[in-house]
């Protein structure tokens, strides 16, 4: 009888065990000792890291573009100004300038940096910044241009030191203004025209100049073809001499110096009177 009684009580208490765990879940220690319930947590979705990590891949570049070039006292220590992925090392590192190739007339300077490969850049590396690499010259730059990267040049001639002078699209030292053809063909650059627009018979006298030109327009017909392929737009550019070279002061289609004397009456009649109105050539 006391067996069948012991028996049924270790029952009852396995019963009463297997209830209380059911109710309570699955337990863990927390971090205070005391026991804490989980459960499933929410998904989360990727998230885009804040900055490289140990498998990201650096590749080198040249600078998104280049602002400026200062030199140093001694006139060799170069310092060069770039736009690069920014801001931070997390988006640009590794900044170097080195001298390439010297000749009598021009220092060449190659800028790169490294930055995580891949065509879509960071969300934090879609601005710019400016970073500034050195270098020292082999000698001092004196009258030499210095082109970084191939593309930007730069001359002491005419600087404000310790800045040297961004030359242009007709370089550093652009054909002086006067009656030559390689000043008449600096004159066309100065204009907003198309590529390969001709030049007509010039009228300068050092300090004004007046020339026309035209410009082809339409679809390209072969050499013969019939009205409407061989149009063209006619114009005439006054210019004015000036230290960056000839500027373009007026321009127009009426005969004489009516187009110019508008602008600028300064203009000397000479040049203009007999020059006859212009119109469209087909």
């Amino acid at each position: 009888m006391r067996r069948t009684r012991s028996l049924l009580t270790v029952v009852l208490l396995s019963a009463v065990g297997v209830l209380l765990l059911g109710a309570c879940g699955t337990l863990r220690a927390g971090s205070d000792g005391a026991a804490t319930a989980t459960g499933p947590t929410e998904p989360t979705g990727p998230t885009e890291p804040t900055g490289p990590t140990e498998s990201t891949r650096w590749q080198t570049f040249a600078p998104i573009g280049v602002t400026a070039a200062r030199l140093a006292g001694d006139r060799r220590t170069l310092s060069v100004d770039v736009e690069v992925p920014g801001p931070g090392k997390t988006c640009a590192r590794d900044l170097k300038a080195v001298v390439t190739d010297t000749s009598d007339r021009t220092v060449w300077v190659q800028v790169t940096y490294s930055a995580p490969a891949g065509d879509t850049p960071r969300a934090d590396c879609r601005t710019t910044a400016t970073a500034t690499a050195e270098v020292r010259l082999p000698s001092p730059l004196g009258h030499r241009v210095l082109s970084v990267d191939n593309f930007t040049a730069f001359t002491a001639d005419d600087a404000a030191p310790p800045h040297l002078r961004l030359c242009g699209e007709l370089g550093c030292h652009p054909a002086p203004t006067g009656c030559t053809p390689a000043s008449y063909d600096q004159a066309v650059t100065a204009l907003d025209v198309p590529n390969h627009t001709s030049r007509g018979d010039e009228h300068c006298d050092g300090k004004w100049l007046v020339f026309d030109v035209s410009s082809r327009m339409g679809p390209a017909c072969p050499e013969g073809a019939g009205p409407g392929c061989g149009a063209s737009l006619d114009d005439r550019w006054f210019f004015r001499a000036e230290k960056s070279g000839w500027n373009p002061i007026a321009r127009g289609t009426k005969g004489g110096c009516t187009d110019v004397h508008a602008i600028e009456p300064a203009f000397p009649s000479a040049l203009c009177a007999g020059l006859p109105p212009l119109k469209r050539s087909n």
